[in-house]
């Protein structure tokens, strides 16, 4: 790899640090191709991405961003989990080191604020952002469907709830 290839990785790992809502850092040694593809599929299907780069690119490629404080987690065989959604990547991840014990989370950070193992762990049993919109929307619908209930009784029982009301109030 040459300076301009160097140059050019380390600009697009600052602008994928500089989107990513979170970051994890995770040692892979020992794990197969098979596997590592495994995990990238993974990832993506989730929402999240892996990448493998030399440490010393990826500390350059930190300076600036808000994930700064990573760099000392920089060390030996690590690779890199991002996402834009801040569950994405956490839950992708330990799910992955649930059914691998040569994949190991060292750390992370959600914007300044740095996580440790314990911190992911607890981030990624979080719902994703697709499943509290789901809720919200039940929520929302929950009244709705009940005023629609009301209003299309016959007019007795519509008579009968709506004096019940002027009785309590």
């Amino acid at each position: 790899m040459d300076r301009s290839q160097k140059e050019a990785l380390v600009a697009e790992l600052n602008g994928v640090f500089n989107d990513a809502a979170v970051v994890v850092i995770a040692e892979y040694s020992g794990l197969t191709v098979t596997e590592m593809t495994d995990l990238r599929v993974k990832m993506r299907n989730a929402g999240a991405n892996f990448k493998v780069t030399k440490n010393r690119l990826a500390r350059l490629a930190l300076d600036g961003t808000d994930y700064g404080s990573l760099s000392d987690k920089l060390k030996g065989p690590v690779g890199v989990a991002y996402s834009s959604d801040p569950i994405a990547a956490p839950k992708a991840v330990m799910d992955y080191a649930k059914g691998n014990d040569k994949f190991v989370v060292i750390g992370g950070a959600m914007g300044v604020t740095v996580l440790d193992p314990a911190g992911i762990k607890s981030l990624a049993s979080l719902p994703s952002l697709d499943e509290l919109r789901g809720k919200l929307v039940g929520l929302l619908q929950a009244p709705a469907t009940k005023i629609a209930g009301v209003l299309q009784a016959p007019a007795s029982q519509l008579a009968r709830v709506l004096s019940a009301k002027a009785e309590q109030g």
